[in-house]
């Protein structure tokens, strides 16, 4: 097992469990807009991946009817969503013994900036980061394996130090993020993606638990 100096955490399905404010976002925004959603139970599947691009697939949207339906799901979310989340149980014991044994922590999410930060400190987690990355509100920086690609400059870690670097998220969005950067990822199946689909993506490890996910980032070689 490799010894991680520096770890960056996925936010949705990995830090916290936003199900219940995203879905009710989405479910605001689709009938604001008169898009027939379906089945509601099965808007999970939106969470992780960039919205824009996932609703213009889903629902045969142009890239500007995409951009409108996320700009009317923000009106709910940026008021009472964000607030409807909760952190995963263990989270910030594992975020507090990791600074302890002196790792480097870093988010890198594809959620815009302005809510992270707000998220972090509800949950009293925001200072266990040394960086916190994420996507922007007029979408230049959307793609987890963007986004990750900033936080890995901001942070420092030089192209030899990839090794010791891993992420850890709950898609295979993230997997896919990771593996482009070039670093190991921790695909975490107690959030909204499989160890089935995980696993195809090419995780380099997978967890099905919070303190699953501990034993393997406090390992050392």
């Amino acid at each position: 097992m490799k010894n991680y100096e520096y770890i960056a955490f996925d936010l949705d399905g990995t830090l916290t469990n936003p199900a219940l404010g995203l879905v009710n976002g989405f479910v605001y925004a689709f009938r604001k807009l008169g898009v027939d959603y379906g089945d509601e139970k099965l808007l999970c599947r939106f969470i992780g991946p960039p919205l824009i691009e996932s609703w213009e697939r889903e629902y045969s949207m142009t890239k500007e009817e995409a951009a409108q339906a996320v700009a009317t799901f923000r009106e709910y979310f940026s008021v009472y969503g964000w607030r409807e989340n909760e952190l995963y149980p263990g989270i910030k014991e594992l975020l507090s013994e990791l600074k302890a044994k002196g790792k480097k922590l870093l988010v890198a999410t594809s959620k815009p900036e302005v809510f992270v930060h707000k998220i972090l400190r509800l949950f009293g987690i925001h200072e266990f980061f040394d960086f916190i990355g994420a996507a922007t509100l007029d979408h230049s920086r959307d793609s987890k394996s963007q986004v990750l690609s900033y936080v890995m400059e901001a942070a420092g870690i030089k192209e030899e130090e990839k090794g010791r670097c891993i992420l850890v998220g709950d898609t295979k969005y993230d997997v896919e993020g990771a593996r482009l950067c070039g670093i190991d990822s921790l695909g975490v199946t107690y959030g909204f993606g499989t160890a089935e689909e995980l696993t195809a993506e090419g995780a380099t490890y997978i967890a099905e638990s919070v303190a699953e996910a501990g034993k393997i980032l406090l390992s050392s070689d």
